[in-house]
């Protein structure tokens, strides 16, 4: 949850074949947050219906603002060239080849697909699967508790990571909207298994979340890929090393080796961010945040004084620092072994790519999935299809596997990858891509020396 620095500043963004001028207030009043500004004078026509899928309300202000702004022309501004790191920006960047009339061609046959879809019932939550998943998870911390509870406290604190693992898909699911139709309901189910079970903010996850949707693996846009200074996902990224401490170009160069072994601290960091973000909540300035403040900030702070309660009745400080971090980093390393492996093992685009105005060709080119199975389905929380949940982002993840075959005939019919491999393979991708960048993090230490 890499929560970045947004422009506030009034910019345009086109739907069907419209533009508008988001002003700040439209910008603030938006209950998606900065999501629309990764569409800063792009066409986001195809990104809108398919984030606001069964949204009247998505409907109804965009027809306002169509009647605000009526006959509203644009000419799209000459971004300047940036000057690049050692020649070598092209390092993990995609290239997008397909001419105006494929692409146009590929969207409309996604649309087709897309209604298809909505037809087929696919974008509809089941009840009965969410309670089941959620019991899961309450069961899993019942046993966690009741180990606890006999003195055998390493596996309930493995337990406990399990279980804090199994409710990060249910936040992401609840912010995605993907249980009700109601999107009230949604969010005040994403308070309950996000910020009182779970600890994670559920504001400050679709604030990053969302975006990372809108724009994935495109740089200076997607905040997932803002990993410094502890990582560098494209060589523009040492531009940053160039003027900070001869720290940072000492430890970059090795970047692929320690990968792995900082996945574990993902879930310390989105705690401590969610703290961070929850306690500005009240003093944003986006409505939808100060509306919900009191909400997030209540169900968080529960959450410690439950965690604090459990630790409490550990028999001394040794075991309670031993079981704070066994749960901890092990929760998070169960979810860092997911939601690093569907991205950062493929390439990434510039943020004037002609890609972003292509969402199908946008998640296919940067989204890979991983085997299913049984077991992974379950252990995966659904996301082992993230290519199928990037396309459909409101779709419950009982549905993605039934709407695979659909995809994989999208893809063949108009040409395009479908990136699926075993866990090692997409693992090893992803260590190739930092070691990429970290030759040329070498190169520019040497270059300084």
């Amino acid at each position: 949850m890499v929560l970045r620095e947004t422009d506030h500043t009034d910019f345009h963004i086109k739907v069907e074949g419209k533009w508008m001028l988001i002003t700040k207030e439209i910008l603030h009043s938006h209950p998606g947050g900065v999501a629309i500004s990764s569409y800063k004078d792009r066409d986001a026509t195809t990104v809108f219906h398919t984030f606001h899928a069964g949204s009247s309300r998505a409907y109804k202000m965009l027809q306002s603002v169509w009647k605000e702004q009526k006959d509203l022309t644009f000419n799209i501004p000459v971004e300047k060239e940036e000057v690049p790191i050692l020649g070598l920006d092209d390092i993990n960047m995609g290239k997008f080849d397909k001419s105006d009339e494929e692409s146009k061609q590929i969207t409309e046959n996604f649309d087709k697909l897309r209604h298809k879809v909505r037809k087929m019932g696919l974008l509809k939550g089941n009840t009965t699967f969410f309670i089941g998943k959620f019991f899961q998870c309450i069961g899993i911390i019942s046993l966690a508790i009741f180990l606890q509870s006999q003195g055998i406290y390493i596996p309930s604190a493995l337990l406990m990571g399990l279980a804090w693992q199994q409710l990060g898909w249910m936040i992401h699911e609840y912010c995605h909207h993907q249980h009700f139709e109601n999107h009230y309901a949604n969010d005040l189910a994403s308070y309950i298994v996000g910020n009182l079970l779970q600890g994670f903010s559920s504001g400050g996850w679709k604030e990053q979340h969302n975006v990372h949707h809108a724009a994935t693996n495109v740089v200076g846009r997607d905040g997932d890929l803002d990993l410094m200074p502890f990582w560098a996902t494209v060589a523009s990224d040492l531009k940053f090393a160039q003027h900070a401490s001869s720290f940072l170009l000492q430890i970059l160069p090795y970047q692929h080796i320690y990968w792995t072994f900082g996945l574990p601290f993902l879930r310390l960091s989105w705690l401590l961010q969610s703290i961070i973000f929850v306690s500005k909540m009240d003093r944003s300035e986006f409505e939808i945040h100060r509306t919900r403040a009191r909400y997030e900030q209540i169900t968080l702070f529960i959450h410690w004084i439950l965690v604090g309660l459990q630790l409490y009745y550990l028999p001394d400080n040794n075991t309670r620092l031993t079981y704070f971090l066994v749960s901890q980093l092990v929760g998070g390393f169960l979810l860092a072994h997911v939601v690093t492996y569907n991205h950062y093992s493929t390439d990434k685009f510039p943020n004037k790519s002609r890609i972003l105005e292509n969402y199908p060709c946008l998640q296919l080119y940067t989204t890979r999935n991983m085997r299913p199975g049984p077991f992974i389905d379950w252990l995966w929380g659904g996301l082992n299809y993230q290519i199928e949940h990037h396309l459909f982002p409101t779709m419950p993840r009982n549905n993605l596997g039934k709407v695979m075959p659909l995809v994989k005939e999208f893809c063949i019919e108009n040409n395009l990858p479908y990136m699926v491999d075993d866990y090692f393979t997409g693992w090893k991708k992803g260590i190739e891509q930092f070691q990429n960048v970290a030759d040329v993090a070498y190169k520019l230490k040497m270059k300084l020396m």
